[in-house]
């Protein structure tokens, strides 16, 4: 299927650069960016090379920028990344032209410049970032972390589940009680159909963040994950409902089916239909099963407060 960290699991080494030492420069990518770059930063400037083997004037700003990091002997590190082979932390900071060199403190960008510099210029570019260090103190990731956490939920929703499982470990990683990355990682295997593992990490959860309102989402949405994972076939469920459209238990599987399928607005317009046909039936299933779907997506997401509305207008029409 695809492979799990763990929450405490130690930080995957990232290959060192050519000739260099590994704590210092390494190469890195755009999965690994939150622990090379963001995590490491809040100890120690982390000076970013975009780059890509193509680019001539990379090749003569690379040998430079190693060569006054290394002689920084650890005041700051250098962490390098071929926009070609990673193009996504490129165009988030927006990088137009390579070879870009953006500098992180304490989780954020501080510094930067653009274009092959001579080693005179790199080294005061260095030796400014050496003295931010000496007279600040440790600092916070929050706008950083924040699209971290945006760049996992659009893997997970685009299918991308070994991409989001990895970001969401490395956050993790950094913050081991943050409970949306936590839930994410739930999220993650939920949508793999590993249920039985989503309820394992879920009993595992932090006492600090057990009782926070991702892990009570994520736990409706592993509760309406088992519900519907005894649902019938799709095209069985929908021959039934197409012959008998007041069939309302055939419908109300048709939507857990749906749901199980990944195809979420297709089943809460199932409910609707029940509750727009029979509002009482099965002691007013369709309606609570809506209340879970809305548990299980989350209050602000715009399914959620979507059919909320529909629901409203058929309540009160």
């Amino acid at each position: 299927m695809f492979s799990m960290p763990p929450a405490n699991a130690p930080k995957p080494a990232a290959k060192p650069a050519a000739g260099g030492a590994a704590d210092l420069v390494k190469d890195s990518s755009d999965r690994a960016f939150m622990a090379d770059v963001i995590e490491a930063s809040r100890d120690v400037p982390v000076i970013v090379d975009f780059w890509a083997p193509w680019c001539g004037p990379c090749k003569q700003l690379g040998p430079i920028i190693e060569k006054v990091v290394r002689a920084a002997k650890g005041a700051v590190r250098l962490v390098k990344i071929d926009t070609d082979a990673n193009p996504m932390i490129a165009s988030q900071l927006r990088v137009q032209s390579i070879p870009a060199v953006y500098a992180f403190f304490q989780g954020r960008p501080v510094d930067g410049f653009m274009g092959a510099l001579p080693e005179s210029q790199v080294k005061a570019f260095v030796d400014k970032l050496v003295a931010l260090a000496k007279q600040a103190g440790v600092g916070g990731g929050d706008d950083m972390l924040e699209e971290a956490l945006a760049q996992a939920k659009e893997m997970l929703d685009g299918g991308d589940l070994q991409g989001a499982l990895d970001l969401y470990g490395q956050i993790l990683q950094a913050e081991p009680e943050h409970a949306q990355a936590f839930a994410g990682i739930v999220r993650c295997l939920i949508a793999a159909g590993e249920l039985e593992q989503a309820k394992e990490m879920l009993a595992q959860a932090p006492e600090a963040i057990a009782k926070d309102k991702e892990l009570a989402n994520v736990r409706a949405a592993l509760e309406v994950a088992e519900q519907a994972s005894n649902a019938g076939p799709i095209p069985e469920l929908m021959e039934k409902v197409a012959h008998d459209p007041a069939d309302h238990a055939a419908r109300f599987d048709l939507a857990m089916a749906l749901f199980a399928a990944g195809k979420r607005e297709a089943a809460v317009d199932e409910l609707l239909e029940i509750f727009k046909r029979d509002r009482t039936w099965n002691d007013d299933a369709a309606r609570k099963q809506l209340v879970k779907f809305f548990e299980a997506f989350g209050q602000t997401d715009p399914l959620t407060i979507k059919t909320r509305r529909r629901l409203s207008s058929m309540m009160f029409s």
